[in-house]
């Protein structure tokens, strides 16, 4: 005979993930790797809920605030990026260098 094994059951939340990104990022800058380590989701998953937030935010009265990527080598700022991920190369000189994005609310 086969024991059935039981469903595990998922760990309660107060909040949700995306109120608890705009919770750790109220009064504080943070880059995505941050984010994940407080949230306790991967990177990749923390800028698509980033993106989610960014369009929410815009209709209230809070925003969020972006300090683009920047080239460590020659300086270029990323400032037209629309994309919240760090970009692979810098246009200018093609290092890949890049300091990645910070996000506040």
């Amino acid at each position: 005979m086969r024991k059935h094994k039981e469903p595990s059951i998922p760990a309660e939340r107060s909040e949700t993930i995306r109120q608890k990104i705009i919770s750790v990022l109220e009064g504080q800058t943070l880059s995505a790797k941050d984010i994940s380590g407080h949230v306790g989701i991967s990177e990749k998953e923390v800028y698509g809920h980033l993106e989610h937030i960014r369009r929410t935010m815009n209709r209230k009265d809070h925003d969020l605030n972006i300090t683009p990527a920047e080239c460590r080598k020659c300086g270029f700022v990323f400032r037209k990026r629309e994309r919240l991920k760090k970009p692979g190369k810098c246009p200018v000189c093609r290092n890949d260098l890049i300091q990645e994005p910070f996000f506040s609310i």
